[in-house]
């Protein structure tokens, strides 16, 4: 018998100017703390609705569609970042231009619940759907449109392919940092190792008198930078105008690893998928990571 899931769907969920700049060093989909940061702002205003015992404690995200802004021009070589009009100043000027990469997306999101009676789940679906509409959101972003959302149980294989099935076509995002430590033990540094799995590779082989070239990544699949926290490089302290006064404050950099994008059908087991908030206080690291993966926490740069 498989482990009882419960389980909370947003489906599509269209998201406008969402932010992408994942990373200082990498643009593209959000980073997973954009992710359970919005699910975990969704759950604090359900608690301020009166359900005070509601918790989300896990979150899968299904990619159905991603529209980068970004514009390459007839023989450019890189893209550019297609920019907002920014509204005019008090004197009447256009002030400083600021890049910000933005994206428009539609993606669902699989909730792992608890504290939710059977007898209150009809009665906090429409008070999800009004903060969605009126509160929350993705990224920075502004959600325009959504499908109804609803939940489900899941205990077996079938449960699971059954809930799947209902948000084709999409991509889940899963973590792959263990190729990140495989790398790693083989000598190379965290930086080294994630652009290796990125890069295109090209060789060539001689037939005879023919040379024929092969291109390709070192490793199938649709892998992507992922941002997933944060490690603290300063001491936990106070800070002048800190916008919490009650907790400490410490500076901060990006941690990111390997994900894979991998079509919903794909997908066997829920664990793989959910994304749950870890703490290693002795690394100072404050990271967003799956069930699955160990407590290793050296993958990362």
């Amino acid at each position: 018998m498989s482990e009882l899931k419960r389980l909370l769907i947003l489906p599509r969920i269209n998201v406008q100017n969402a932010n992408a700049l994942s990373s200082p060093f990498t643009i593209g989909f959000p980073a997973m703390t954009a992710w359970l940061g919005a699910v975990h702002a969704l759950q604090r205003q359900l608690q301020q609705a009166g359900y005070s015992t509601i918790q989300f404690e896990s979150v899968g995200v299904v990619s159905h569609q991603f529209d980068l802004q970004t514009h390459r021009g007839s023989g450019d070589f890189v893209s550019s970042i297609i920019g907002t009009g920014n509204p005019l100043d008090k004197d009447g000027n256009r002030p400083s231009f600021i890049e910000e990469a933005r994206a428009h997306l539609t993606a669902s999101l699989v909730i792992e619940f608890s504290g939710i009676s059977a007898d209150d789940k009809e009665d906090v679906l429409p008070v999800i759907s009004q903060l969605m509409h009126a509160q929350l959101k993705i990224a920075g972003g502004d959600i325009l449109t959504f499908e109804k959302p609803y939940f489900v149980n899941s205990e077996s294989a079938s449960d699971t392919q059954k809930i799947l099935r209902k948000l084709m076509p999409g991509y889940v995002l899963l973590e792959r940092r263990e190729l990140m430590r495989e790398a790693m033990e083989n000598g190379q540094d965290a930086l080294d190792a994630l652009i290796d799995y990125l890069a295109i590779h090209h060789s060539c082989t001689q037939e005879g008198e023919k040379v024929v070239w092969q291109s390709g990544r070192k490793q199938k699949g649709w892998l992507v930078p992922i941002a997933v926290g944060f490690q603290g490089i300063s001491p936990l302290a106070q800070a002048l105008n800190q916008r919490d006064a009650e907790a400490p404050h410490r500076f901060a950099e990006s941690v990111v690893t390997l994900g894979e994008f991998k079509m919903v059908h794909h997908i066997d087991d829920l664990s793989i998928m959910q994304w749950r908030y870890h703490t290693d206080v002795e690394n100072n690291l404050y990271l967003c990571k799956t069930k699955e993966t160990k407590n290793d926490f050296s993958s990362y740069f």
